[in-house]
């Protein structure tokens, strides 16, 4: 892959649409799944996502790169999309924090991008048609016919079945301290941290309260959370199919068998939702971006949330349940997405745990969700004390008019029929 600044590109859509445009970043070949990503700012935090492993990332904002990047707000140690689409990329940055362009960035990292390219066409055709395997070509590799590059598009390999979080994560585990982050005293608990594809400032958060964060690879096993002694334990978001995760799905059990307080967040969630023995499904376009409304059925309170999955937990939304697990108890659903009533979250009635399907660490995003870290602690600091097993409060019923569970799996929501 090579760098250049106006050389021919093309996006190929495996149902054989075409976009032209010209080249952005490397030039080469880039497969993947194309997804669109809704955020007008955060760009450099969107790349950097391990989450979109293997995904080619098209920006609905038109303007990108306009305040270059820089060294600080990178949110792993990499930009993981496969590919990326942008309209109008800044022909220069301006930013006081800027220290290079984005261009120049995807260029070092190899990353093959197209620009001058209609998003919004694209987003709606992602939206009518679903998320599906794309590439994108620019340089020598542009000039292949239009059936050449289409073959190579339904050569590559679906997201469905695909295990990733392996890839991303660390091969050797690390400590973030809180006396790192402003926290003055002692640490007020330690928690084993499972690396899914882990964002870098999801254990900063944690440590700003106080928490001592071990970050274990994804291969961990329960000796190795054992080992570092934690008060709790936390799964982090991450790429790939959950339905393929039976090894961290294996490790939660066996720390729930623990009672020991955990947490989950976007792929943590699904584990915990297989984990109690409910199924998962692929979104016909997903959740992307940080401006996803979500409310919480128990409060009735409503969060603007950053969101990244393709993949949703296929559990109950009428009140509290039986887990098939039947060992954990009762589970309810504590948040749904409210443009198509996805679970967004879970709260375990009898045993110490919960999770969310959104990414409470905002970076990029709004803080809306902030109080979740402050509720594990909350949750740990309960169970390690004998005063309580859970934080839910009475089960809850909908509380809103619920949305067509298979409408939304197919991307219509069946309620604008009845109106």
């Amino acid at each position: 892959m090579t760098a250049t600044t106006s050389a021919p590109a093309a996006l190929v859509l495996e149902d054989g649409r075409i976009f032209r445009g010209t080249s952005y970043g490397a030039t080469g070949t880039a497969l993947g799944e194309a997804v669109f990503a809704t955020g007008m700012t955060g760009y450099q935090e969107t790349i950097t996502d391990p989450s979109y492993a293997r995904q080619l990332v098209v920006q609905t904002a038109p303007h990108i790169g306009n305040t270059g990047v820089n060294s600080e707000d990178a949110e792993s140690r990499r930009i993981w999309v496969a590919g990326y689409i942008v309209r109008d990329a800044a022909r220069r940055p301006s930013n006081w924090r800027s220290e290079r362009s984005l261009d120049e960035e995807l260029v070092e990292q190899g990353i093959v991008g197209i620009q001058g390219v209609d998003t919004r066409a694209i987003t709606r055709h992602l939206r009518e048609h679903k998320t599906m395997r794309a590439g994108i070509f620019s340089g020598e590799a542009a000039q292949a016919t239009d059936k050449e590059l289409l073959d190579a598009v339904l050569a590559s390999a679906p997201m469905e079945g695909a295990r990733l979080a392996e890839e991303v994560s660390v091969d050797e585990a690390y400590v973030v301290e809180p006396k790192d982050h402003g926290w003055d005293g002692d640490p007020r608990f330690t928690i084993a941290a499972i690396d899914l594809g882990i964002k870098a400032m999801t254990p900063v958060r944690f440590a700003e309260r106080g928490v001592r964060v071990h970050v274990l690879p994804a291969t961990a096993t329960l000796e190795d959370v054992k080992a570092v002694n934690p008060d709790g334990f936390f799964m982090s978001n991450g790429p790939g199919d959950p339905a393929t995760a039976e090894t961290q799905v294996k490790l939660l059990r066996s720390v729930l068998d623990e009672k020991l307080p955990y947490f989950g967040i976007c792929f943590g969630n699904q584990i915990l939702g297989r984990a109690l023995g409910f199924g998962t499904y692929k979104l016909r376009y997903g959740h992307r971006g940080i401006n996803q409304p979500v409310m919480d059925r128990r409060t009735g309170k409503v969060e603007i949330t950053s969101q990244n999955h393709g993949f949703a937990v296929d559990a109950p939304l009428d009140g509290a349940t039986q887990a098939p697990e039947e060992r954990y108890g009762r589970v309810e659903v504590s948040h749904v997405s409210l443009n198509d009533d996805v679970v967004e979250g879970l709260a375990c009635l009898d045993i110490p745990a919960f999770s969310v399907q959104y990414h409470p660490e905002a970076a990029a995003g709004p803080h809306d969700a902030a109080y979740l870290f402050d509720r594990f602690i909350e949750l740990m600091a309960g169970t390690r004390d004998g005063r309580t097993a859970n934080l839910s409060k009475e089960p809850v019923d909908s509380v809103h008019n619920p949305i067509d569970r298979d409408a939304a799996q197919q991307g219509t929501d069946k309620t604008e029929d009845k109106k």
